[in-house]
């Protein structure tokens, strides 16, 4: 082998262990591997949900009712569950919540199994699965730093986080899209549900896991979880990057809620080719019972292509790379693709401006997330992150509804369009009078 063979060698080799350097601690690899597996079934389950309620009703407005309906327990269990992630074991907080999350994709699949179903029932259990993603995400956020065993690798461990969060992305709605088009939504519950037992089994074999030390202070519930919230708003850093990210949650993010319509009515003619290319080819030996869940599936396929390309990117960044200036890349470029994507009628054309999407979102969120977290000592780090899941979760629920009833009266093209501006502007103000931001590392 060759002098220049060999250097190229070692190049490609350290890329690659920066890339996944996260994976040599072992409670990370458990978690990394019970997560990407679970992570599957819930796209899975989004996908034929979003189908399932636009059957049901046919109304663009339901599909950000089920949004809204998640956003109501979102404030007091998000906020409780921050406290919670502090003073108790996060493993402890994550692995509840893991359980509930499975009992309520097996009801799901019994009552759609049964054609039992109605948008009330749906309506519940979203509540309900609104209520257990409340309480587990700030503690799932928080715990990363324990699994990776200190902050050397967080960096890179919430990078990879984001990777098989949008490899699930890319995997799950393709699919759900072929399962649903096949033997109907109740399927894409019933697989989600057996998904969690990764996930679950993966947090059972966990050790050597810290336990939270006890307050000094002895604060109250409600003084505490104070202390995280005048944190979290107080310093310029994190006041910054939540408001840049709550912000894109209720403008930008919300084009999901409408992806059954650009892909039920907007872009089916131009599908029907690529439908009947699938349904005669993969898919004839099943009949296709539902092809309008195909387009929606490979758009949202799209969207996970890119973002696992730019989550493994982002992980493979050196120390010393100046995230900031990626982040705000991200947050200039992902409402943008989204206005492109609101002028497209081709769906071939539609499907590389939702890979771009996938891209932008990524270096947007996943950076955001980074430097939040690096930004945040460890006493605070439990209630900050609540903070941060609960504007963002919270303003892309209301975002969701307020992208359907928009929908419902102006187009969800134009209700697309229209919010992806007014992002696009806050974006680049932040970028001209905070810079700030943009000279993190």
């Amino acid at each position: 082998m060759t002098i220049t063979a060999l250097r190229h060698r070692d190049r490609v080799q350290r890329v690659f262990y920066r890339t996944f350097r996260a994976l040599r601690h072992r409670n990370y690899r458990l978690w990394f591997t019970g997560q990407s597996i679970s992570l599957i079934g819930t796209w899975m389950q989004s996908v034929a949900q979003q189908v399932l309620v636009y059957r049901l009703t046919g109304s663009a407005a339901a599909l950000g009712m089920v949004n809204f309906v998640a956003l109501i327990p979102l404030v007091p269990f998000s906020l409780w569950g921050g406290a919670v992630a502090d003073r108790l074991p996060k493993r402890q907080v994550v692995l509840i919540a893991q359980i509930v999350m499975m009992v309520q994709a097996f009801i799901l699949a019994g009552l759609t199994w049964s054609g039992w179903i109605r948008i009330g029932y749906v309506y519940v259990l979203a509540f309900i699965l609104g209520a257990a993603n409340a309480v587990d995400m700030p503690a799932r956020q928080a715990m990363t730093v324990e699994l990776v065993e200190g902050k050397e690798d967080l960096t890179n461990a919430i990078g990879l986080n984001s990777a098989m969060f949008n490899l699930a992305r890319a995997v799950g709605p393709a699919l759900a899209g072929g399962l649903v088009a096949t033997t109907g939504e109740a399927t894409a519950f019933l697989i989600n549900g057996l998904t969690f037992v990764a996930v679950i089994a993966s947090l059972l074999a966990m050790r050597d896991l810290p336990i939270p030390e006890a307050d000094p202070s002895g604060a109250q519930d409600g003084k505490y979880l104070w202390q995280g919230l005048r944190f979290a708003l107080g310093q310029e850093v994190p006041r910054l990057l939540i408001a840049l990210v709550a912000l894109s949650a209720l403008l930008s993010m919300p084009y999901t809620t409408l992806m059954p319509v650009f892909a039920q009515r907007i872009l089916l003619e131009s599908a029907r080719p690529i439908i009947a290319a699938m349904c005669e080819g993969p898919l004839d030996a099943f009949s296709c019972r539902a092809p309008e869940a195909l387009p929606l599936g490979l758009l949202l396929t799209a969207v996970g292509v890119g973002a696992v390309l730019a989550a493994l990117t982002v992980s493979s960044f050196p120390a010393r790379t100046r995230r900031g200036m990626w982040l705000t890349l991200g947050s200039l470029g992902f409402p943008s693709a989204l206005i492109a994507f609101s002028f497209s009628r081709s769906f071939v054309l539609s499907l590389s401006l939702m890979f771009l999407v996938g891209w932008f979102f990524v270096l947007q969120n996943a950076l955001a997330n980074t430097l939040l977290q690096l930004h945040t000592p460890d006493a605070f780090r439990g209630r900050v992150m609540a903070v941060y899941s609960m504007t963002v979760q919270g303003m892309m629920r209301l975002g969701g509804l307020q992208a359907g009833l928009m929908a419902d009266r102006v187009g969800a093209p134009a209700a697309i369009g229209i919010g992806a501006l007014v992002s696009l502007l806050f974006s680049g103000l932040v970028a001209l009078y905070r810079p700030t931001l943009r000279q993190l590392r």
